[in-house]
């Protein structure tokens, strides 16, 4: 063959020769081919060059696919495995506290969407929501598994519900299961009013922490101790009545409390005498004797009353003994405060009974225990760094109890009685005054003092304050819950009596419709 066309083939074939000038960091250099044509040692044609495939095949080492292609993942999950820059990671440490957020996802308008668009899209035919933590947890593993397979492609064979009759010439948008959903009863929103609803002036209302002037009875009559007078207000006719004057023996009110049948009203006074009084005679039966001190606090037991007072003494007495109105008679007497015992707090059983003292102390006594003078309480509890007077026993889980230290403590504290062991505790802030547990629900209320004078409403075992009440301009000294559990009395040294609906009602006992119940029909 003729060198000339040789020549010429294979130049046709490799291309043009390469400038022996080109650098590699060129940017018009051949990244296909070498930097140099080496020639072979006998000086003829140079070293063919390998060759790839015909194909094209891209570069994927710089698609950005995790995020073109990234999944959305609910906050709380994985993420994709990308980390974000320096102004990604500021924006998001911005963002974290995205409270408003979470609760426009957490509000049942949002919750009812997200089902809707599951039902026409997914076909979950979910056709009633329930509103509990254990139902959203499970509609979220089901939305977190769906995403799992977003790239999975399969045939979903959408299930006619038999029972159901959609009519063909329907112009909803929506199937018969999200219809159904759109028709479910929804939950009542719970609104706790931020006002009182009713407001009574209580002139001479003192503010002093260690008294307890307010108290509400079972038959709905309120007693509030005011300067040398005690006064009835009914709740049915609001009536006043004023059932006695101390200001003719020159004494004082200072405490006041109900007996469990509401006929009867016990009264603490100033120089240490403790009177028991009909409130439907207007007549005084008894006057105990005993104390020396004033009487700061009252608690019944059936017909036993129990009175703490600023001589470190507690005196339990039987109003039906004729011996209980001699001073120094008393069927028992509790020593075990080294300063005034300011609060005073009967079990739901009647076995127990708890009190606090100005010694930071919290003591629980049984009633169990025959011997006359007793030194020795069955528990102490010390944690408290102010005075105990806001106790308060719970009606729903048995031994459980509440107290409330003073503006040096500001926390409520939980203990188990039967274990003898503490539960929690929560910082108010301010000085804890009062305790109250709901009747219905596992909820506690707490009035305060120092600084803040507020109303605070407490879900347990949480602790997640549910409401925040204010009004008073003085310390909220006084607490009573009203005989059907739904609303609280306060007084406060602004010489008032607030009354609010912070309770929920009771569930309504619905009659069993089932034909196994013999007592539902008439046979």
């Amino acid at each position: 063959m003729d060198q000339d066309f040789e020549r010429r083939l294979l130049k046709q074939q490799n291309g043009p020769p390469i400038s022996p000038t080109l650098s590699p960091s060129s940017p018009f250099g051949n990244r296909h081919h070498p930097w140099s044509m080496p020639s072979s040692p006998s000086g003829l044609s140079p070293v063919k060059p390998d060759r790839g495939s015909d194909r094209f095949i891209p570069s994927r080492a710089g698609a950005r696919w995790h995020i073109d292609f990234d999944l959305i993942y609910e906050k709380g999950q994985g993420r994709s495995p990308s980390k974000p820059n320096n102004n990604q990671q500021n924006t998001n440490q911005a963002n974290t506290p995205q409270t408003n957020q979470q609760q426009q996802q957490q509000s049942p308008q949002h919750l009812m969407y997200q089902c809707l668009l599951r039902n026409e899209l997914l076909g979950s035919e979910i056709d009633r929501i329930k509103y509990n933590q254990l139902e959203s947890k499970k509609m979220n593993n089901n939305v977190i598994s769906e995403r799992k397979n977003l790239f999975k492609y399969s045939l979903r064979m959408k299930r006619v519900d038999c029972n159901e009759t959609t009519s063909p010439y329907s112009l909803s948008p929506i199937g018969c299961k999200s219809q159904k959903l759109l028709r479910s009863p929804r939950k009542p929103m719970r609104k706790i009013p931020k006002v009182p609803f009713k407001i009574l002036d209580a002139p001479e209302l003192q503010d002093d922490f260690y008294l307890n002037l307010v108290d509400w009875s079972s038959s709905n009559v309120l007693s509030v101790g005011l300067g040398a007078c005690v006064y009835l207000w009914s709740a049915c006719t609001s009536q006043v009545i004023r059932l006695c004057d101390l200001g003719t023996d020159g004494d004082s009110v200072t405490s006041v409390n109900w007996n469990d049948r509401g006929n009867l009203v016990a009264v603490g006074t100033h120089k240490g005498y403790v009177q028991v009084w009909d409130a439907l005679a207007n007549k005084k039966i008894k006057q105990l004797e005993g104390h020396t001190y004033r009487v700061g606090a009252l608690a019944w037991n059936g017909d036993q009353l129990s009175s703490g007072s600023r001589d470190r003494i507690i005196l339990q007495r039987d109003i039906r003994s004729s011996s209980a109105t001699a001073p120094g008679n008393s069927d028992r007497k509790l020593v075990g405060h080294r300063q005034e015992v300011c609060g005073l707090k009967w079990s739901p059983d009647q076995q127990h009974l708890a009190s606090g003292g100005n010694d930071n102390r919290l003591l629980v006594w049984n009633a169990s225990t025959s011997s006359a003078n007793q030194s020795q309480p069955a528990q102490t509890y010390c944690e408290h760094l102010a005075a105990v007077k806001a106790i308060a026993w719970s009606p729903h889980q048995h031994g459980l109890l509440a107290s409330g230290g003073g503006t040096a403590d500001r926390c409520i504290r939980f203990w188990n009685t039967l274990t003898q062991q503490p539960l929690q505790c929560v910082d108010t802030g301010s000085q804890v005054c009062n305790l109250a547990w709901s009747k219905h629900a596992s909820e506690l209320v707490s009035t305060h003092g120092y600084s803040q004078n507020q109303i605070l409403l407490w879900k347990y075992p949480s602790l997640k304050q549910v409401a925040k009440l204010t009004g008073h301009t003085y310390r909220v000294l006084y607490l009573a819950t009203s005989p059907d559990g739904e609303a609280i009395v306060t007084g406060a040294g602004d010489e008032t009596l607030r009354f609010w609906n912070v309770f929920s009602k009771s569930p309504s006992t619905k009659e069993s419709t089932s034909v196994l119940n013999l007592f539902t029909r008439i046979r």
